[in-house]
């Protein structure tokens, strides 16, 4: 199972983002006390009592100019429904109640999901009092909070978290491997997974997301077992769903936490777009080994020289993401298919791979020789030993004088080494910096 969604809905100026960034404990979102700034890839993670979940505030939905301010309103109050596994619907305590509130409501009265009404800008006891007329709407006991002085936080995430879905595992094996297709709507997610089964399995249809709902289809090819892991597109159409990066951002989630690999699959026609990165960029903060599969290159004119440019291009866009192979395909043709799944596997097996302690320890004494550690005002890191911790994705702890001193670039220098001597194609590294205590060996 994924991490549960906790969607933050509610009018614009309600303070969502404020309330997002004391959930996250960041400062991810923009936050201006004006309405309608919300504009970043706004998805964080929190934790409560021992449980980690997503939040996403949904108020960055772009809509054109002549849909009006209610329906932006009601269509976030939408795709939260959709997605969520509990509602967090935040009012304003000092306006009071207005129509678009009542509108929200309604909408979350017949969702049948749960909801926590959260009434912002109580921000004293003499305000408490303005919390009673909520009750009108519905939606059960308000809950007062304060974002700007991180007042009811504990009452808020204890409702919340008493909704979180029982935290199971899904029981396929520990030798299949799951695959996470994902993407932006219409890049040919569902013709892929056609296209590898043989068979239509998912229905396709050429507008933007149609496929009705994340499918899971075990397969098994050469021995090995596999599970697609298909991002459902978009339930509804029209343009405020078709427009918004919230609902791909959600449903990647919900994919790329129960996948072992992370197929980012991208249109070799139209290129790459901003919201590739931030779907890229989810599988790679979550861990996971990825490769880029580039459709429809079929439709592409090219000469000698296309692929490369088109590779080259993906390096730049994903400088992060320099680890991850790229493939180019073509569903409707079936052209290279044959070479996904291989690579797939091999990606697998470097995400689970673990490296011998004195191996890493060679490679890491290696590269301190050819290039020792900067200093720093007058003090020089020292490394004095290396080992790897964890799989999925291979975690390697580095123990040093002083973690200050290890710095960005020197920690990319060692992992470039420690990529050059052993085979971790496909999969992130993730190396930390820990201060070694007089009590290790």
């Amino acid at each position: 199972m994924g991490k549960p969604i906790v969607a933050i809905v509610g009018r614009p100026n309600v303070g969502k983002s404020t309330i997002f960034n004391r959930l996250i404990g960041d400062r991810l979102a923009i936050v201006e006390d004006r309405p309608g700034v919300t504009r970043d890839r706004l998805y964080g993670t929190g934790e409560w009592l021992g449980r980690t979940f997503h939040v996403i505030d949904t108020g960055g939905i772009e809509i054109d100019d002549e849909d009006k301010l209610l329906r932006s309103v009601r269509a976030q109050a939408e795709l939260a429904i959709e997605e969520a596994d509990v509602i967090v619907f935040m009012v304003d305590g000092k306006a009071g109640i207005t129509p678009a509130d009542q509108d929200i409501a309604q909408l979350l009265f017949r969702a049948r999901k749960p909801i926590v009404l959260a009434v912002n800008k109580v921000d004293n006891v003499k305000e408490q009092e303005n919390i009673y007329e909520f009750y009108s709407l519905g939606l059960g006991e308000p809950i007062a909070i304060s974002g700007a002085h991180a007042i009811g936080f504990g009452d808020l995430l204890d409702e919340a978290s008493k909704h979180f879905p029982e935290d199971t595992e899904d029981d396929y094996g520990e030798d299949v491997i799951r695959v996470a297709l994902i993407g932006r709507p219409n890049v040919g997610k569902s013709s892929l997974v056609n296209a590898l089964l043989g068979e239509e399995r998912v229905i396709v249809s050429e507008i933007a997301g149609t496929t009705r709902d994340a499918i899971d289809t075990p397969f098994e090819q050469d021995g090995q077992k596999f599970v697609l892991i298909d991002t459902a597109g978009m339930r509804k159409r029209g343009k405020v769903y078709e427009n918004t990066e919230k609902y791909s951002v959600m449903r990647a989630l919900k994919a790329i936490e129960r996948a072992d690999v992370a197929l980012v699959v991208i249109n070799g026609e139209e290129g790459i777009i901003e919201q590739d990165k931030h779907i890229a960029g989810y599988a790679h903060e979550a861990g996971k080994a990825a490769l880029f599969v580039v459709n429809k290159w079929d439709a592409v004119e090219k000469d000698d020289k296309t692929m490369q440019r088109f590779t080259q291009t993906i390096r730049d866009h994903f400088l992060f993401m320099s680890y991850a192979p790229v493939l180019f395909v073509s569903a409707k043709t079936r052209q290279r298919l044959q070479k996904v799944l291989p690579a797939v596997i091999e990606a697998a097996e470097r995400h689970a791979m673990r490296i011998q302690t004195h191996l890493l320890n060679e490679v890491v004494s290696d590269a301190i020789a050819v290039t020792p550690p900067p200093t720093d005002k007058g003090r020089r890191l020292r490394i004095n030993y290396v080992t790897q911790v964890a799989v999925k994705p291979p975690t390697i702890v580095v123990f040093v004088n002083d973690t200050e001193l290890m710095h960005f670039s020197y920690e990319r220098y060692l992992e470039n080494k420690i990529r050059a001597a052993f085979d971790f194609t496909g999969t992130p590294i993730r190396i930390f910096a820990r201060r070694k205590s007089s009590g290790e060996s």
